[in-house]
Order: structure tokens, then sequence, then C-alpha cells
């Protein structure tokens, strides 16, 4: 009797053990496919399990081809992940303050939302704002300065206009500029990633034996029709040239050099026009021998890793504090590749 309990126990664990082992390999599931193109985000390992998440993404602004790729990179997480909902929207200008907060307001009422991607156009106001909200927040592009935001994805400003100003500098040199001075055409006063990104711009300069004037710099809220406005300030208060010119944004360099062109000063010829966001209008406009070069941030993956970030969040994950999406300059040597690598992400 004794035997054949033994045998019996031994049978009923050796089954047991073999449903465990079918179990476990029956629910494994193999990774995804990688149908990416090697510029695009790497696939973080968040897939947003089978619970359905819905997130908002509020920008500053969705009227500007850099935007367009923040928009682009979140809207493509929504497209590769089924179970997350994207809804992305923006003011009509980075100066529509107001209509951002609504925006931000609405959707920190809404009761079916689950997480929040916010670039801020006035990152106080809106700390205030998000202050006690529960739900993961993740800043994009400018920082908020809150204990609700989770995690800031975009670009070390500070550091990439540092790297830019370096670039910029030296390229002043080689044109044979024996005295390197730089005015910034700057965005909207006061915003943070302005402030960030003027004072690496400064630090670059300085560090390559240039003077940056910040006595002299030009605010033109981030918009071209301004930044001539204040291109033709600067050539009538120094007709004698300036060796470099850095703007916020590409589209302010873009209209500085045209203005420079525009207004016959040839002493102005070989002026590095320098400006930031690396976006396609900015490549033609190099390959064009118009604007000189570009800080180049990665938009695309901003939006991207941004959404992905909220995601895993709400899967119970800690977030860095900071992820960087990462910087670098482009100039005639390498504005075509730059091009196409845009171009394949609104394909």
């Amino acid at each position: 009797m004794k035997k054949f309990l033994a045998l019996t126990l031994t049978l009923v664990m050796a089954l047991s053990l073999a449903a465990c082992g079918g179990d476990k390999g029956g629910e494994t599931t193999p990774p995804p496919a990688d149908d990416q193109q090697q510029s695009q985000p790497a696939d973080t390992g968040s897939t947003g399990g089978d619970e359905s998440y819905n997130i908002s993404v509020i920008l500053k602004t969705t009227a500007s081809e850099y935007w367009g790729y923040v928009v682009a990179g979140a809207e493509a997480y929504g497209k590769e992940h089924p179970n997350v909902t994207v809804t992305v929207k923006g003011a009509t200008s980075e100066t529509a303050y107001d209509e951002q907060l609504n925006m931000i307001e609405t959707d920190m009422n809404n009761a079916d939302i689950d997480g929040y991607v916010i670039a801020p156009l006035q990152a106080d106001m809106v700390g205030n704002m998000i202050a006690g909200q529960k739900k993961p927040i993740v800043a994009v592009d400018t920082d908020i300065d809150a204990p609700e935001v989770l995690s800031f994805v975009g670009t070390g400003n500070e550091a990439a206009g540092k790297l830019g100003g370096e670039a910029a500098a030296k390229l002043a040199k080689e044109r044979g500029w024996e005295e390197i001075k730089c005015i910034e055409i700057a965005g909207v006063q006061g915003d943070s990633t302005n402030e960030a990104r003027m004072a690496g711009y400064k630090a670059g300069i300085e560090a390559a034996g240039g003077t940056f004037l910040s006595d002299e710099v030009q605010y033109a809220n981030a918009v071209a029709d301004q930044a001539v406005t204040c291109m033709e300030a600067i050539i009538q208060n120094h007709p004698e040239g300036i060796a470099v010119i850095c703007a916020n944004n590409d589209d302010m360099a873009m209209a500085a050099a045209r203005a420079a062109a525009a207004s016959g000063n040839e002493n102005y010829k070989n002026t590095v026009f320098l400006g930031f966001d690396g976006i396609q209008s900015a490549c033609n406009s190099i390959l064009a021998g118009e604007e000189t070069m570009s800080v180049c941030q990665e938009g695309y993956s901003m939006g991207y890793n941004s959404v992905d970030a909220v995601v895993r969040a709400l899967q119970g994950e800690q977030l860095d504090e900071f992820i960087d999406a990462g910087a670098s300059i482009v100039d005639p040597s390498n504005a075509q590749a730059r091009l196409e690598e845009l171009q394949g992400y609104l394909a």
C-alpha cells in the first residue's frame, strides 16, 4: 500500500511540473519584428500591455515644421501600439499663452485621460495649474519645475547651444574673421528654453575666444518676420559686419540670412548664421548657401519617447528625471543626409 501511494505521489508531481513548463512556454511572446528605420527611436520594450490608455499631448504649437516632427513621433507611438490612443494639440503660436493654458485646464479635468505630455509655453504657470495632479505627466522640449512631472524628454539646450556656439566661432575664424563677435536673435523673452540656448551660445562663443554681445540681444518672439526686422537693426548698428548671428530657431536664422543678403552689405557675406532645430527647410537653406549651420534636436524622438514614458509610468515603471533626445550639428557636409532622414519621418 505504501509503495502504491508513493508511486501515485511521484506521478502527480511529474504531471504538475510538466504542466507548469508548458504554460510558461505557451505564454512567452516573441519580440516584435524590427520594422523601424535605423534613425527612428529604438523600441524601449513598452507595449502598453493589454490595458487601454488615453494620452493627451499638448504642445507649444503645431504651426511649425519642428513641432510637426514632435507630432509625427507622438502619433507614431499610437499607431504602433493600438491600445494607446494619442491625442495631440497645440496653441496657434508660441505666444498664445492663454490658449494653451485653456487646453491644459480642460484636459486636466477630463476623467477619460490617463496621462499627459506637455510642452509648456509658460512653465511656471503650467506648474501651478498641474499642482496636485495624480496622473502621470511628462514634460517635452521644455521642462516644468513641479513634483507632478515625472520626467523631462528633450534636448540639453544649454549643452547643445554651446556645441553650436563653438562650431560657429570655429567656422567664422576659417572664413577670415579676426574678431569673433556674436549677436543673438532670440525667441520669447523669459522662456526657459530660449534662456538655456542663449546661455549655451554665449558659453560656446566665449570658449572659442569670441565675444557674445549680451547687451545687443534682439528678441523676435520665435517668428521669421520679426527676425527680419531684428537683422535689419543689427546691420544698421554694425555696418562693419558681425562674425556670428545665432538664432533661437531655424526660421529666424534663415530670415536673418535672407535679410543680410537683401541688404547688399558685403560685410555680411561671410557671416555665420547659426540656427537651432535642424529642420528640412534649414537643410535646404544650408545647401543653398543661406543659413550656415544648425544645432539639430530630434523632435520626432521627443514626441515618440515622451508618450512612451507616460505609458511606462502607467505600467508602474520609475522614469529617469531626464531623457536626452541628443543633439548634433548640421552643415553643408551632412545637410543632404539630414534632409533625407527628416523626410522619412513624415513619409
